[in-house]
């Protein structure tokens, strides 16, 4: 028997459920409250000793390059647990947004076991790739943009036609509507722009956002390839992104 892909991802779009999306928004709000990145929690001390604190935090839970490929199973674990860790309120914030709006449809449309492997698997192997090009970095990479970027490159492929809210600064930041197709690209371009060696910063994982972007639009044209196609309804997002 045939499955109606289209028919039955139509029906999830109308009604929205994405229990896995919520949860994972959900978990990393947890530890982002919990930890010392925060400044919530008076455990972490204040002043001088917080920044201490959070560097200590960031060594222990994310992902360090440099000892990644030791052999290490404390180490290989942490490109799963750096998906759930973040630098700052503006970095979670950012990327709980744009895995809530591009989180949901996805889910929707891949069904929730298939999108917690994608998103946890192109998620670590995002910041593998990153961490395989700078071997030699001590300074730990943490945050979920590698595995959000993986959900950008799968929406970009199931709904290509969805229309897509942007900001974009030369235009006073007016919202403009364009399709997934035309924004999606836009943004990975800038994220290789930003990932070339002379404007990569201290602390931005640009090439784990190109990294996961690729992976994740690789897997569902894998996965999808052949199904009908959805024409999907609007999804607002805002521009830009945070580093990992």
């Amino acid at each position: 028997m045939i499955r109606d892909w289209g028919a039955s991802a139509a029906r999830a779009l109308r009604r929205p459920s994405a229990p896995v999306t919520h949860t994972l928004i959900v978990l990393c709000c947890a530890v982002f409250l919990m930890g010392p990145a925060s400044g919530l929690d008076p455990g972490y001390g204040s002043g001088e000793e917080l920044p201490a604190a959070q560097r200590s935090y960031f060594r222990h839970w994310g992902v360090i390059p440099a000892e990644l490929f030791e052999g290490s199973p404390g180490a290989a674990l942490t490109p799963v647990t750096a998906l759930f860790v973040h630098g700052g309120w503006v970095h979670l914030l950012g990327n709980m947004l744009f895995l809530h709006v591009f989180g949901t449809m996805a889910e929707a449309r891949m069904g929730r076991l298939q999108f917690l492997l994608f998103y946890v698997g192109c998620g670590y192997l995002a910041l593998l790739g990153y961490a395989a090009v700078h071997l030699d970095s001590e300074q730990s990479v943490v945050g979920a943009s590698g595995a959000i970027s993986a959900v950008l490159g799968a929406f970009l492929f199931l709904f290509p036609r969805a229309r897509v809210t942007s900001l974009l600064p030369f235009l006073f930041f007016l919202p403009v509507r364009f399709p997934a197709w035309v924004v999606l690209p836009f943004w990975a371009v800038l994220q290789w722009l930003a990932a070339l060696p002379a404007s990569d910063g201290p602390g931005v994982a640009y090439l784990a956002h190109l990294v996961g972007f690729g992976l994740g639009f690789c897997c569902a044209w894998a996965r999808f390839q052949g199904a009908t196609t959805v024409r999907a309804a609007p999804a607002p997002a805002p521009e830009g992104e945070n580093q990992p």
